[in-house]
């Protein structure tokens, strides 16, 4: 029900925005502000949204949990959609879902609702990076040449150039 009341309130709330805003600045300057802010706003996402690729990389090579880079990456597309969308609304929750202090304050609300289960693999086990794994190995290059491969079956013609 509440998704149904967010479906119409919001473009309700923007149309309101857009006429008082519009007769306060008039039409141009309330459109290059719509136009400025999306552009503005993708910028900042995409040079977020390496920095928060970089920090996902660095926690699986670290092998920790990349929940968090994950769901900053997430708001961060959350923000990059909201920012491209026209309105002052969308724009302004945009632009917070920019700043890292808040995303991680919407993440604290979220992690409230969500329960999270793990699922723990038996009988495997990654070595560590100063392990030493013992084992034989032998060069193709050094044996005897046992002659061409043949086909067994006539071919299909499908490969036929």
């Amino acid at each position: 029900m509440w998704l149904l009341a967010a479906i119409i309130a919001i473009p309700l709330i923007e149309i309101a925005l857009f006429i008082m805003i519009g007769g306060w600045l008039s039409l141009w300057p309330t459109l290059a502000l719509v136009v400025g802010t999306a552009v503005a706003g993708i910028s900042v996402v995409r040079l977020q949204g390496r920095l928060a690729l970089l920090d996902l990389r660095r926690a699986v090579d670290e092998m920790r949990d990349p929940a968090a880079p994950l769901a900053h990456g997430a708001l961060l597309l959350m923000a990059g959609f909201l920012l491209l969308m026209p309105g002052f609304l969308t724009d302004a929750i945009g632009i917070l879902l920019l700043i890292p202090a808040f995303r991680t304050f919407v993440m604290r609300q979220v992690a409230t609702r969500v329960k999270v289960t793990r699922v723990e693999t038996r009988g495997y086990a990654r070595p560590a990076r100063d392990q030493i794994i013992e084992g034989e190995y032998h060069d193709a290059a050094d044996e005897p040449d046992r002659g061409e491969k043949r086909p067994t079956h006539r071919p299909s013609g499908w490969t036929r150039h």
